[in-house]
């Protein structure tokens, strides 16, 4: 994903990436950056520092509350400071404008090796605004991050992965126990409770909607 609002820099670099085979997508509106990268979930984002509205480093520190994902910046303020707070906010390299596109596709190959080589490509799951993240199963919401306990990251990743699909009880209960027998059916329930309160309490409601005589649902109509 290539966050640079100079239509010529942003139109080479996609073009050239184009040319390795890179499935290379622009950011459209520079209000809501975060929104584009949830909604792409980029393996990679290239980064200016000087943008409209926010800069560069303002959406980095919003991209790192979600994701792992390698963040290349590329820009002409080039000065140490600059440099070292790209680093601090969770840039993983920096290239000084002008660059030969040539030197951009290397790093980028680097980064995406040394990235993937050595963990999944996932690393949230993201619906209607709420970002489950896996790599330290905690759940984003406009700015609030809420701490899960095992079970209940359990029951949402369970819902999010049947998106749209209602999943019983008896399925939720073998994911948290690994068995349906043996298990107090109310033990399912108070660990939902604690859930749906949690979520409540940071304005996340009627988020997982219960299915009577089925189970729970967690919908969205976008891929409906």
């Amino acid at each position: 994903m290539i966050v640079e609002d100079d239509e010529v820099i942003a139109d080479a670099i996609a073009s050239k990436l184009g040319k390795w085979a890179f499935d290379v997508r622009k950011i459209r509106d520079f209000k809501a950056v975060d929104h584009e990268f949830i909604e792409y979930d980029p393996q990679l984002v290239i980064l200016d520092i000087n943008l409209p509205f926010y800069d560069g480093h303002h959406w980095c520190e919003k991209i790192r509350k979600v994701s792992k994902v390698p963040v290349l910046y590329i820009s002409s303020i080039s000065d140490n400071m600059n440099i070292i707070m790209a680093m601090n906010m969770g840039g993983d390299d920096f290239i000084s404008k002008p660059f030969d596109l040539d030197v951009l596709v290397a790093k980028v190959q680097a980064l995406l090796r040394r990235a993937y080589d050595y963990r999944t490509d996932q690393s949230f799951i993201e619906v209607k605004g709420v970002i489950l993240r896996l790599n330290d199963q905690t759940l984003l919401y406009n700015d609030q991050t809420v701490e899960l306990t095992k079970n209940e990251y359990r029951i949402l990743h369970t819902l999010f992965d049947r998106l749209n699909n209602v999943v019983t009880r008896d399925e939720l209960m073998e994911k948290l126990w690994e068995t349906s027998e043996f298990i107090d059916d109310n033990t399912l329930t108070v660990n939902m409770t604690r859930l749906r309160r949690k979520l409540e309490d940071v304005g996340i409601l009627d988020l997982i909607e219960t299915k009577k005589g089925q189970g729970y649902i967690v919908k969205d109509e976008r891929l409906s």
